[in-house]
């Protein structure tokens, strides 16, 4: 079977009891873990990333009787907290939970990278996604839908601005998608994070942005509108909100995690992580705190999670290169 990015990653957000406890037994006997376990979050304390990180990595470690141990480790766009891990023995006794960035986008945007994502992690399984939404400010941008904004794009060429956290983040390169598909020229206004640009979207200083569920929705009142999800299909937490696959077949956007090992891992301590993940995740009040926070949960097997990296990277490269994205 020839893996896609949607047949990867259908079925996964909720597993069977059987395949979550069918091989615990397999694994039960080794004494891994036996010390403390190092997670490496590649964000400062606080955001999203590090709340899953603690939340979930505390219930893994209830399940294995040991305590897991998150380490903050920020700075070149996860890339030192990569490299770090990249670097470790491969014994799991460190991990790391990185994302679309370290997985899938750095790779190209980046002309030096000390690490390679293909070759030096052991994947464990996919570990949760944000679903992006498309906001306007009306006072700013007056469109209702993408066709409006795209026909305003074509009148007046690189008249609309819009704002990221950052180049190269997810959301930029969901808006380089939508501008090449769509054949139109935005103006990108790189911020440092997500909040002052957000509050420039407020202010009507930007006319719009791509932004993350959980953030967008406590931003939906007066001229912020939320015109478009990047999931291909409608997104439940904002119904009525159409997809922007509606107008442009085949438009698909996440901001997604994983967990990974350096490579080399033994397959045992991989399949155990594995299993322990899916028993912590299958909690429902684990999931509820997830889900409370804007986070789609999903499991997946090692080779599940690695063929998604390379189609994601695939994906992305393209939209990179076509846009002439570099980071140094």
């Amino acid at each position: 079977m020839i893996w896609t990015r949607r047949n990867i990653l259908v079925g996964m957000a909720v597993a069977s009891a059987a395949s979550m406890f069918s091989n615990w037994g397999a694994f039960s006997q080794t004494d891994y873990p036996g010390r403390p376990v190092r997670v490496v979050v590649p964000y400062a304390a606080g955001g999203g990333t590090d709340f899953f990180a603690r939340l979930v990595f505390a219930e893994i470690g209830k399940q294995l009787g040991q305590q897991f141990v998150i380490e903050n480790k920020a700075g070149a766009g996860t890339n030192l907290g990569a490299e770090a891990v990249a670097k470790a023995e491969p014994d799991g006794y460190t991990l790391l939970l990185g994302d679309t960035a370290t997985y899938a986008t750095n790779r190209t945007l980046y002309s030096k990278l000390a690490f390679d994502p293909y070759k030096d992690f052991s994947p464990i399984s996919l570990s949760g996604r944000f679903a992006l939404v498309l906001l306007v400010n009306t006072n700013k941008l007056n469109v209702k839908s993408v066709q409006e904004l795209v026909a305003v794009a074509k009148q007046n060429p690189g008249g609309i601005t819009y704002g990221t956290p950052g180049l190269g983040s997810p959301f930029h390169l969901a808006t380089e998608l939508l501008a090449q598909g769509a054949g139109i020229k935005l103006t990108h206004v790189p911020y440092r994070g997500a909040a002052p640009a957000v509050q420039d979207l407020v202010a009507g200083n930007i006319g719009m942005m791509f932004i993350d569920f959980a953030t967008a929705r406590s931003q939906l009142s007066g001229p912020i509108k939320a015109i478009a999800v990047a999931s291909p299909d409608p997104f439940a937490g904002l119904p009525g909100v159409p997809p922007v696959a509606a107008d442009f077949p085949g438009f698909e956007a996440w901001a997604w995690q994983g967990i990974v090992a350096p490579a080399g891992t033994p397959p045992e301590i991989v399949a155990k992580l594995n299993e322990a993940y899916r028993r912590a995740v299958s909690q429902p009040e684990i999931r509820d705190k997830l889900m409370g926070a804007g986070i789609e949960v999903l499991q997946s097997t090692p080779e599940e999670m690695s063929a998604y990296m390379r189609a994601e990277g695939e994906k992305w490269e393209k939209v990179i290169k076509t846009a002439n994205i570099k980071l140094e």
